[in-house]
């Protein structure tokens, strides 16, 4: 919500509702003589409104729209516009006054609100009751804001991370089109968004979602998979027209309903785009448990993905499977080098994610020939390309230049093919990719860089070094509304980028970071402030989710644990431990169960890291 008062003592307070499509405004001590306005977009222009490209917008003139009305009736404003292919939409406001007092709300609607059988605008505005709104407003964000929360001694992560949460609560539904470039904050220059706010799925929209698992708000991020399940005919019709193969794969850029809208090929078409959304819904499974979901969405769209690699896949000389072409997002942006002959780290991490886990599901389900038959493909897959400087982008290039997409990292995070919490030998992998990454530098990196890099290091339970990567995005990548712009803010050195092109994915990485320095359960064991920098000796968090279906809470007080709440959402078992080598505690819970454990409880070796 939002308050303002001018020097004549015009006060306004607005709020656009949580749990309904509609906007809503109060207005007091206003004249008699107040008139309101709507400004519409200018969609028919004499001129340019100056310099544009995909970073700042493009003008409006470019979609061809004939400029809609503003129609005025009795305390109501109307525009419609019309736009291509029987595309329309409407935008209304209504209000009444009463003495000084003046109460009002708006909304929008489109054709494909039609197409939904949902209300449209002027129904959503046909109710002026500002005050039953107001409570259902505050409602909302008062349950929203209970399902989990955090105390940290770093007052700057702090307040980014809950900032990070009101954001992920404004933009994401069950019900609504997923978080875009831009969500719902779009820039109203009389331009078009940057980029046209689309859906970019080589980070942009898998990002976004990272902190909704351990955050508790799967809830919300079910909106992301339910739009991916409604364009998923759009996306088989597209794999069988342009890949020639059965089974799904999603175009990297994509309209609102799910078509592609091009851009560089490698990735605005690239084969393993399907297979990083397919980890959303594999993530989905594991933090809720729910067999219907694994039955009916999870399964079904990870073994389509499966088929159309595949398929898609061809031999090599020594009858391991490859991609005909491959590419790893933005390294050699839109060149031809940026077309590897044997397949990238970034595909092959997505392509033995996808069969490992067609596996797993499968074996789940019973499915016991289709587990083999994807099992056994996995083995056709070669292993991830390394060597001493860590993961390469491709058996033929190594990472040896400042870049701001870590995607030849994906097996390693969030991938977790690559883990040290699981495999000793992984451990050298992991310092010897990170070290290279330190070597050459932040000439090249953006916020996101700084935001994946805090997730990096914690899960390489290098507490200080993710505090500090975080601590660097929110203090130099951000304006003082706390959005992430890209480039380095204060020019001091972070990076050579200092532009301010406003995405949101790298707001959300950051959330996940945090998340992840104060609990991790991707191994299979829940660790419990597994990369915590040593000085943060008083620290709890409430209400977070573990792989499993499992809800924890837990505090320290002056470095010694006071309590570890477990809370099992279904029946399961689990084993956790305390900090990055702590020796893991088995126990067994039934659905609803909640159990405490305490210091003696928890067998902690070594110091929290």
């Amino acid at each position: 919500s939002a308050q303002v008062q001018w020097s004549n003592g015009l006060k306004l307070e607005s709020f656009i509702q949580a749990d309904k499509s509609t906007g809503w405004f109060r207005m007091r001590n206003v004249p008699e003589d107040l008139k309101i306005k709507l400004i519409p977009p200018r969609y028919q222009t004499e001129k340019d409104s100056g310099e544009e490209d995909e970073v700042s917008g493009q003008d409006l003139r470019r979609l061809g729209y004939t400029q809609g009305e503003v129609i005025a009736e009795e305390n109501t404003l109307k525009y419609h516009q019309e736009g291509w292919g029987g595309f329309y939409y409407d935008v209304v406001v209504k209000w009444e006054q009463k003495g000084t007092e003046l109460i009002g709300n708006w909304s929008l609607s489109s054709s494909i609100s039609d197409k939904k059988k949902e209300p449209n605008a002027d129904q959503l505005t046909a109710d002026l009751a500002y005050y039953k709104a107001l409570r259902s407003h505050v409602n909302w964000w008062a349950k929203y804001w209970s399902k989990s929360g955090i105390d940290l001694p770093d007052e700057v992560l702090e307040k980014q991370w809950y900032l990070e949460q009101y954001k992920f609560g404004s933009a994401a539904r069950a019900n609504t089109p997923p978080i875009s470039l831009q969500a719902v904050w779009t820039a109203d220059n009389g331009r078009m968004p940057p980029w046209k706010g689309d859906f970019h799925h080589d980070l942009n929209t898998q990002l976004s979602y990272w902190p909704a698992y351990s955050g508790n708000h799967l809830d919300l991020e079910i909106g992301f998979l339910n739009w991916l399940w409604e364009i998923k005919p759009v996306a088989q019709k597209y794999t069988k027209e342009y890949f020639g193969t059965n089974g799904l794969n999603v175009p990297g850029v994509s309209t609102l309903s799910g078509k592609p809208m091009g851009g560089w090929i490698q990735y605005s078409c690239g084969p393993t785009v399907s297979a990083w959304l397919g980890h959303h819904f594999y993530l989905h499974w594991r933090y809720s448990m729910d067999r219907e979901f694994l039955k009916e969405r999870a399964y079904p769209w990870i073994s389509e993905v499966a088929t159309f690699l595949e398929e898609f896949s061809v031999r090599r000389e020594d009858g391991m499977r490859k991609l005909p072409l491959s590419s790893s997002p933005e390294i050699h942006d839109n060149s031809r080098s940026a077309w590897f002959a044997e397949t990238t780290n970034f595909d092959l991490a997505l392509i033995r994610f996808t069969f490992e886990k067609a596996g797993e599901l499968a074996d789940e389900l019973g499915l016991d020939n289709e587990s083999s038959k994807w099992n056994a493909i996995l083995k056709e897959w070669p292993a991830l390309s390394v060597d001493s400087t860590g993961l390469r982008f491709a058996p033929s290039e190594a990472y040896a230049e400042s870049h701001r997409h870590f995607s030849h990292l994906m097996g390693w995070h969030p991938l977790g093919l690559i883990d040290v919490a699981n495999v000793s030998e992984d451990q050298l992998i992991v310092n010897n990719t990170l070290e290279n990454l330190e070597k050459y530098g932040p000439d090249l990196w953006v916020g996101y860089s700084y935001a994946w890099q805090g997730n990096l290091y914690a899960r390489a339970f290098k507490g200080e070094k993710a505090a500090r990567a975080l601590r660097d995005f929110a203090e130099c990548f951000c304006l003082p509304n706390t959005f992430h712009v890209n480039g380095d803010q204060t020019k001091s050195g972070m990076s050579k980028f200092q532009y301010r092109p406003f995405t949101l994915e790298g707001n959300f990485a950051f959330a996940a970071g945090v998340q992840e320095m104060l609990i991790q359960s991707h191994s299979g064991i829940i660790r419990v402030f597994p990369a915590i920098p040593k000085d943060w000796k008083n620290i709890s968090f409430s209400q977070l989710r573990t792989e499993g279906g499992f809800v924890i809470s837990a505090k320290m007080l002056n470095g010694e644990l006071e309590y570890i709440v477990i809370e099992a959402t279904v029946a399961g078992s689990l084993q956790i431990a305390l900090g990055s080598k702590g020796e893991p505690v088995a126990r067994e819970l039934k659905k609803g169960e909640v159990i405490r454990l305490y210091s003696k409880d928890v067998n902690r070796s070594g110091s929290v890291k």
